[in-house]
Formats: structure tokens, C-alpha cells, sequence
């Protein structure tokens, strides 16, 4: 449901994915999280993620994130919290032999492990707020097989189910800390856009070798979803990208077979790429259910060269054309860094918001008329 904050966000408002590129002194940062007093590991962090707060009221944000900062990786943090996992399975990716986390054992039922980091970031902006959590199909397709997860978790079900329960926990206490958006985090939807690996079974990650359904797959996803969001006094996001790595993506292919299926989803924004090659075409959004409002990806976190200003609005009209300008956000096309170690520098994740700031300015002279827009009403 989207709140009184929310409902005053202008048109083509601008708001990150969630993660920011780390600084060095970041990554050596988490990197002793485990040598350093808990207290002075925490107060040199809110130190640090106060700066990538100003960092994206500085650029021109409307809706800001932590950075992600205190993550080693989007999904990863999570289970570093509350257990359940090892990294012990090997698997190629990309090219590169690598072990992969799997669920080896439950997860705690603890209390919701996010709220310090989300108290912090609503204490330290006036902007809207944005949290994001991984999906249960996500974890549930990349981090369950059959030989490592069975005596915890019989079955992939068992699995998402648990973790539903979990994250339905940790949502409810992120809106009580003061959190305006709430997004869950799905790139495995994407891997249904995806025809190669569909219809051939090809792919450069061996994890997703496996059996696939739309038909069954996408409505099991979409039902873990709305169960964690049921009765949210939030504004609810999900957002489905082709997976950043090393400055590539792991699938390609536009929305097509994925959008008609959000029909049930019970979210009130669905955040896409449109930026990046290979992922989605502006035409997908005819396809667009009528209840869902869209964050554009109209900027590349991929290639390192900066897009012109012009080129970034012209994502944005040509959306805004189809769909009318109330239903449009912009953002970048993912995270600049869904893991810590990811290439982009911090400058240039700076210049791209900043430009993509600039396009939304342009964008609301060009298509706001002198009657108000309003993004729905209260539910």
C-alpha cells in the first residue's frame, strides 16, 4: 500500500535499487568485522553509511537506501545473521570454479536482524526510505540442491516456506522502524525471460541447471511474496534484473514472459531494466498490469562509460508515453554492487545518479501539466 510519504513522491520520483559501490575502506572494514570490538566495528560503519546517505541526498535522490554497506553481498548478509547456510557447493559461473552458499542446516528463528540497520537510516535522511530483502524463489532456487540441503529442508519448499515466514518478520519490523518502501530482491524471475536457457538449458551458471515451469514456478514465487507483504503499512517494491557480475549479466531476454503473470502479485511498484543490452524493451510495458506502477532502469550499472543526460530521459519518455508519467519511477537498472567486490568506483556511481536526477527534472517539466499527479490513493 503506498503511505502518506509515498503518495507525495512526484512523478518519475528517483530512488536507488539498493546497493552502492564499496570504497576501499569499506571492504577492509567488513572484512575485520570479525577481529575488531563489536562497538567500534559499529560505530566506525554508521560513520561510514552516514556518508553514502548524504552521498544520495547530494546527487538528488528522492528515495534512498544505506548503501548496502553493512552487506558482504545482498542476499548473503542475511544468512550471516541468522545461519542456515555454508559455502561449500562448487559450481562453475561465468567461466570460473567457485563455491557457491548452500543450506546445510535451518535458520535461527531470532529476532528481526535488520532493524539497527534500518533505524539508522531513517534517523539520518528526510528523504523516503528504501529496504530491500531477498526473495524466498531466489534463495530458494540458487541455495537449496538435493545433495547438501535435504536433512534441513527436504525440499525446495520447505525451504522458501521457512524463509517466508522469516522475511514476512523482518518486514513487518522494518516498517516499524520507519521505513517507506519495503522491495524484495527476485532475479531468478528473470531467469524465465531468458529463451536460451528456457528452451536449451544453456547457461554460464551451472546453479541454474535445472528443471523449469512458468506456469507453476511464477505463481509459487509470486504467492511467497504476497505473503510476506500481506498488510504492510508500506509501499511495496519487487524488483526482478538479469543478476549483476564483473559488469555482466548472467541471463538476457526482455519481460514478455514474465509481466502478464504479475497480474497477482500483490506489490504496488515492480522495478525493471531497460538500460543495460539484452534486457528489457520499452514495449514490454504494454504488458504492464494495470494495478502496478514501474521503476525504469534507465541507467546502466553494467559498462563503466557515462550515459548523456538526453539519452537517459528518452528511456524514461518513451516509457512514460506508454504507461502516462504517473506510474513511472526511475532508477538504476540494479545495484551498483549486489556484491561488495564489484568493480564500479563510488564517483561513478555518483555521475550516474546525478545525471539520472537531472533526466527526472526534465522529464516532470516535459510531462507535468498544470493539474496535480497523484500516485493513488491511500490504501
Amino acid at each position: 500500500m503506498r503511505s502518506k510519504r509515498t503518495r507525495q513522491l512526484p512523478p518519475f520520483f528517483t530512488q536507488v535499487i539498493g546497493s552502492l559501490p564499496r570504497p576501499k575502506l569499506v571492504l577492509d572494514l567488513i572484512a575485520a568485522r570479525g577481529q575488531m570490538d563489536t562497538n567500534r566495528y559499529q560505530g566506525v560503519m554508521d560513520e561510514i553509511v552516514a556518508f553514502a546517505i548524504r552521498l544520495q541526498e547530494q546527487a538528488g535522490l528522492d528515495v534512498v537506501s544505506d548503501g548496502e554497506w553493512r552487506r558482504t553481498h545482498y542476499i548473503h548478509e542475511l544468512f550471516h545473521r541468522v545461519g542456515g547456510m555454508e559455502r561449500i557447493r562448487p559450481h562453475m559461473h561465468q567461466g570460473e570454479w567457485k563455491k557457491a552458499w548452500v543450506a546445510t542446516h535451518r535458520m535461527a528463528e531470532t529476532e528481526p536482524v535488520f532493524v539497527k540497520d534500518a533505524e539508522f537510516l531513517v534517523q539520518h535522511t528526510d528523504r523516503c526510505t528504501k529496504f530491500a530483502l531477498p526473495s524466498p524463489f531466489l534463495v530458494g532456487i540458487r541455495m537449496w540442491h538435493e545433495d547438501y540441503s535435504t536433512q534441513a529442508y527436504p525440499t525446495r519448499q520447505h525451504l522458501m516456506e521457512h524463509l517466508t515466514e522469516l522475511l514476512k518478520k523482518e518486514a513487518q519490523a522494518l516498517v516499524s522502524a520507519g521505513i517507506d518502501i519495503v522491495q524484495l530482491d527476485d532475479p531468478a524471475l528473470t531467469y524465465f525471460c531468458d529463451r536460451n536457457l528456457m528452451d536449451a538449458d544453456e547457461s554460464h551458471d551451472q546453479r541454474l541447471h535445472q528443471e523449469w515451469d512458468i506456469n507453476e514456478q511464477i505463481p509459487e514465487a509470486i504467492g511467497y511474496i504476497n505473503e510476506i507483504f500481506d498488510g504492510l503499512q508500506a509501499e511495496v517494491h519487487l524488483h526482478c534484473c538479469h543478476s549483476v557480475y564483473k559488469r555482466q549479466s548472467d541471463v538476457t531476454g526482455n519481460y514478455e514472459p514474465v509481466l502478464p503473470y504479475l497480474k497477482d502479485a500483490r506489490i504496488d511498484c515492480i522495478n525493471l531494466e531497460f538500460a543495460y543490452q539484452s534486457t528489457g524493451d520499452i514495449s514490454d510495458l504494454r504488458l504492464l498490469p494495470d494495478h502496478l506502477n514501474v521503476g525504469m532502469g534507465v541507467v546502466d550499472v553494467r559498462t563503466e562509460p557515462l550515459q548523456e543526460v538526453a539519452a537517459i530521459e528518452a528511456i524514461g519518455a518513451a516509457g512514460a508515453e506508454l504507461v502516462g508519467p504517473d506510474r513511472i519511477a526511475l532508477n538504476p537498472d540494479c545495484g551498483f554492487a549486489p556484491d561488495s567486490g564489484e568493480p564500479p568506483t563510488i564517483d561513478e556511481a555518483y555521475e550516474k545518479l546525478c545525471r539520472m536526477c537531472e533526466a527526472a527534472h526534465r522529464l516532470r517539466r516535459r510531462f507535468t501539466t498544470t493539474a496535480p499527479i497523484h500516485r493513488g490513493s491511500v490504501s
